[in-house]
């Protein structure tokens, strides 16, 4: 069974909700990022979206854009991440990881041979923001029959095209909670419940919420209605702040610390010493 379809199971069975980080991978360098992955998990995530630093990132805000700008300047590739969830495995992850990555990357990669990395490095499944429902037939068969899923963005919009997006969905939903980029929010979409019940309405499968989720109030509202709450820009805002930490060596574990102790605030849980 896929790792992602696996860690779903056991959270459903224990009656809690999936907590997914989203980290650009290459920030600060993908060196760290393997010490990040390490201690999110120690904190408690479940799944974890590891994002492709792209030059024209039209889905994030300034965040995680200037993340990338970051990681791009230690030439940091979509091969990179895929090396990068490969050798986090390989140290002893256990945690299913999702590649966030615009299209192109994949197109210049070939549709073929990005399927098969994916399944190479243990990845569990991949999410593309810019590629429409109507032009992603192709390789979303090329994932299901290599048992690895397109997971699917839907937004607030007409119940037919709600239906046409997720009728084909595996994985999870990944319902987006907010019109416009990735990025810290106090408000969310008005209709933001109803929203979410349409789409529990018409998939079997996990529903997960992003876009703004910064808080451990917020994780715990949407822990209510969703099965799992995706958090971007909050964790990479305190990646941010504490890289001149993590480029010290003398201070790098105390960076790393700051970087768990906020996930397991998300998470409602306590910090275990590593």
């Amino acid at each position: 069974m896929n790792r992602m379809d696996e860690a779903f199971k056991k959270i459903r069975a224990a009656g809690e909700t999936a907590l997914i980080p989203f980290i650009t991978v290459g920030d600060p360098n993908p060196a760290v990022t393997l010490d990040i992955i390490s201690e999110i998990e120690a904190a408690g995530a479940d799944i974890v979206e590891l994002g492709v630093p792209y030059s024209d990132p039209l889905a994030d805000g300034p965040v995680i854009q200037r993340a990338s700008e970051r990681a791009l300047r230690s030439f940091v590739t979509i091969r990179t991440c895929m090396e990068t969830a490969l050798q986090a495995r390989q140290a002893g992850s256990k945690l299913p990881f999702v590649l966030f990555t615009y299209y192109n990357p994949v197109l210049q990669m070939g549709l073929d041979t990005f399927i098969q990395e994916v399944v190479t490095h243990d990845i569990s499944g991949f999410i593309i923001p810019d590629l429409p429902i109507e032009e992603s037939e192709k390789i979303r068969s090329k994932a299901k029959a290599a048992g690895v899923h397109l997971i699917p963005l839907v937004a607030p919009t007409s119940h037919e095209r709600i239906e046409n997006i997720v009728r084909d969905a595996s994985g999870f939903v990944y319902c987006v909670s907010s019109l416009g980029v990735t990025g810290e929010r106090t408000d969310f979409y008005s209709g933001i419940e109803p929203f979410l019940n349409t789409v529990k309405q018409l998939t079997d499968i996990p529903v997960a919420i992003g876009f703004g989720i910064s808080s451990r109030e917020q994780v715990a509202r949407f822990s209510e209605i969703c099965d799992g709450v995706v958090v971007g820009s909050a964790i990479v805002r305190q990646i941010e702040a504490a890289i001149p930490l993590l480029e010290k060596a003398e201070t790098k574990a105390q960076g790393l610390q700051q970087i768990r102790e906020f996930v397991s605030q998300l998470k409602g849980s306590k910090v275990h010493e590593g």
